[in-house]
């Protein structure tokens, strides 16, 4: 139940369009009940008028037909125009809503989601939300509504007759769909389970075909597919099923409510004409329109709110960091500093850094090396603000990193990560990312500094060509370039590279340590690396080994006074 007044909630400022909605479905109910009970009075009324030889006014009921008939038409399209309006704008605000929930989970707070399950929720469980209004709240509103103003028009001619119709709607729309609801609860939530497993071993199949291939799993990891798409296919029969069974029970209803009515209530307690007498019998009939669609909503419900759950779920990941209530402006200077600083990773014994006390002063550079694990990357997490510390403290320009906003902090940092993405999209809009208002010439000189310009140049259209899904239309080392060259581009002060030259050849790897060497001065540079040649270009290399600092020197020092340097580190080139 609190997931279903938390979906409510998310749906109120759309209150209006889908109260429009509603008063539009309505009036086309109405309408029609309207439409077929006057039909049936009208034609028993002319038929008794003819048998008794007297005349009868018919333009008036005449025109009242033909007006209900304009109603219901013109009601239905307008119906139909604003729910689906109100839909879409539900669905476009939830989807604004949950991207701006899980924006500042990135990268740490998603880690403990699946790639493919995490777009299951973004996707599917977004779109399965599109059902709550025009096929779950609306039928009941209208239910309700319609209900009570037909029962209470029936009741003027014959409270039998209202009686008789209030047991059958009761029946036909709360206790049946009621019934359905409990019964489809549990195949519902296998649906959305299935579902959503289904997805996440398709995508993972999609990302991974070339491995799986290579290594001969494809036959098992398509058996692994057909055996979630055949338990995904006996849910959704056994759904189906509760939902033919519910309309078939509705028209039992409806059918047996039209024969007590007409076998016992009007003649045994009324004194109707004829023609009323028609009309009571249609509009009984009709009566069950108001009803029929709540078996189905009913069903829709558990799917709905297993959707609804999962998004929440999401949704309430908490942050791995918590912005400050008042933060602090953005420092005029870029000194960073650490002091005593640890971090603990979430079910880890160990902590990933412990005690690091560390100063890097502005536009100077640093290379960190360590074997993996030694916690380099848990470094520039910290200063990218995807993570926060356990103890200590970390100042940029002598303020607190936990009094800046996250945002700000980021924008004075460029960065290049071990798996940087690439957007399916044009060289240039990759490159835009980093700086939206660049000019061509900013786009030519980060290009060249990444040594990646030759090639963008040859291509036949240039920074407009298309690289594909994850720039799958480039080698390996032409995406590290473009990545580079993106962190390049950003007129940011700081600049984290985390192994940029890694995939390159040798004569690339070269080029590109020279263009990083014309940035000394210039940018704070924090360098991740094995590759000798950036050691050499570092003023300091910081040395970490499962979490603490064990030396920080010019590389010249370290190669004499930190014992196994060379061999701990593989950097045999770097001492030739």
């Amino acid at each position: 139940m609190k997931d279903l007044w938390r979906l409510i909630r998310l749906h109120r400022p759309e209150a209006g369009w889908m109260l429009l909605g509603l008063l539009l479905a309505l009036l086309t109910l109405l309408a029609n009940l309207g439409l077929l009970a006057l039909s049936g009075w009208f034609i028993a009324s002319m038929a008794l008028a003819g048998l008794a030889g007297v005349s009868m006014n018919y333009f008036t009921p005449a025109a009242m037909i033909r007006a209900c008939a304009i109603v219901r038409t013109a009601g239905r399209w307008g119906e139909r125009v604003i729910t689906h309006e109100a839909t879409f704008r539900i669905i476009s605000r939830l989807r604004v809503w949950l991207y701006q929930r899980i924006e500042p989970l990135a990268p740490a707070g998603l880690q403990g989601f699946h790639g493919g399950d995490l777009l299951s929720r973004l996707t599917a469980d977004i779109d399965r939300l599109d059902n709550f209004y025009p096929r779950i709240l609306l039928p009941i509103g209208i239910a309700l509504l319609g209900g009570l103003i037909l029962l209470g028009f029936v009741a003027r001619y014959n409270a039998a007759v209202a009686g008789v119709l209030a047991v059958g709607l009761s029946l036909a729309g709360l206790l049946l769909p009621w019934s359905m609801h409990r019964a489809a609860r549990p195949h519902a939530e296998r649906i959305r389970e299935q579902q959503a497993r289904l997805r996440s071993h398709v995508l993972d199949s999609t990302q991974s075909l070339a491995e799986l291939t290579l290594y001969g799993a494809l036959p098992s990891q398509a058996a692994r597919i057909d055996g979630i798409d055949t338990e995904l296919h006996r849910a959704q029969r056994r759904h189906d099923r509760l939902h033919t069974l519910g309309e078939a029970l509705t028209g039992l209803i409806s059918g047996w409510s039209l024969i007590l009515v007409s076998l016992f209530a009007i003649p045994a307690f009324s004194a109707l004409s004829g023609a009323q007498y028609a009309m009571l019998a249609l509009l009984t009939l009709a009566a069950f329109e108001t009803v029929a669609p709540l078996p189905l909503a009913l069903q829709l419900l558990p799917e709905t709110l297993a959707a609804a759950r999962r998004v929440f779920a999401l949704a309430d990941t908490p942050p791995p960091i918590e912005e400050p209530e008042t933060p602090e402006p953005a420092p005029k200077a870029y000194d960073i500093h650490f002091h005593h600083v640890s971090l603990r990773y979430p079910g880890r014994r160990r902590a990933a850094l412990e005690g690091i006390d560390l100063g890097i002063a502005m536009n100077s550079s640093l290379a960190i090396v360590g074997a993996s694990g030694a916690g380099k990357t848990s470094l520039l997490q910290l200063l990218l603000r995807f993570r926060d510390y356990a103890e200590g403290e970390i100042t940029l320009g002598g303020t607190p990193l936990r009094q800046l906003r996250g945002d700000a902090v980021r924008r004075r940092i460029a960065s290049l990560s071990q798996h940087s993405h690439l957007f399916n999209a044009s060289i240039r809009d990759n490159l835009l990312i980093a700086d939206p208002r660049a000019d061509q010439a900013a786009l030519q000189n980060a290009c060249a500094r990444a040594r990646i310009a030759d090639l963008v140049e040859r291509l036949p259209d240039g920074f407009d060509t298309w690289i594909g899904e994850a720039g799958a239309r480039l080698s390996g080392g032409e995406r590290r370039r473009l990545a580079l060259a993106r962190a390049l581009l950003k007129p940011a002060p700081i600049l984290l590279l985390d192994e940029p030259t890694e995939g390159l050849d040798y004569q690339t790897e070269q080029l590109v340590t020279d263009a990083l060497g014309e940035l000394l001065g210039q940018r704070t540079l924090i360098i991740v690396t094995h590759k000798a040649a950036l050691l050499r270009l570092a003023e300091r290399v910081l040395v970490l080994e499962r979490g603490k600092i064990v030396a920080c020197d010019s590389h010249g020092a370290l190669l004499e006074t930190l014992p196994g340097y060379r061999d701990s580190f593989a950097l045999p080139d770097a001492f030739a």
